[in-house]
Order: C-alpha cells, then sequence, then structure tokens
C-alpha cells in the first residue's frame, strides 16, 4: 500500500473522526472505505454514461424504442411482484 498526506480542513477532521467512532474504525480506515466507495460509485456513472450512449446510438440508427409510459408500467409492475409482459419497441421515425 502506498502512503499519500491529505491536508483536510479541520472541521472536516472532526467530523471524520467523529464518524469514524461511531463506524468503530480508525480514521485511516474509514477515509479508505469512503475514497474506494466514491471511486466504484465514479465508475458505476462511468459505465452508466457509456451505456446510455451507446442505448442512444443505437434508438436514432434503428428508428425504434419503447414508448416510457409502457416502460414505466413494466417496471412498476415488475417492483409490485406482478408478472408483466415486456414492452416491445415502436418506430418512432422513420428509419435511415
Amino acid at each position: 500500500m502506498t502512503a499519500t498526506s491529505l491536508k483536510i480542513p479541520e472541521a472536516l477532521k472532526q467530523r471524520i473522526e467523529r464518524l469514524a467512532g461511531a463506524a468503530k474504525k480508525t480514521t485511516h480506515a474509514f477515509m479508505v472505505d469512503v475514497l474506494s466507495q466514491e471511486a466504484d460509485r465514479a465508475e458505476l456513472r462511468e459505465r452508466f454514461a457509456e451505456e446510455a450512449a451507446i442505448s442512444e446510438k443505437e434508438a436514432v440508427q434503428g428508428g425504434k424504442a419503447v414508448p416510457l409510459d409502457a416502460a414505466f408500467n413494466y417496471l412498476g409492475a415488475r417492483v409490485a411482484g406482478q408478472s408483466a409482459r415486456r414492452p416491445r419497441a415502436r418506430a418512432w421515425r422513420a428509419s435511415r
């Protein structure tokens, strides 16, 4: 593991010390955990943006998409534990 120096404002240091104590962790372990979690979240956002760009490109090229209300109805039923037929993509403009 590599050592790194991190300068933080006194108020933030006190917050971290309090939260680390409540979590029964050292301040070091607490900060490493928090930084790891935030890195995971940032990578997840990157993947989401990449997949969204691919989906948008496919929708534009294919000229088809699932209507928003049909998607919400389907997802709502699934979350509620109900069986639901997956909505089909429909043409929203002429294909290129």
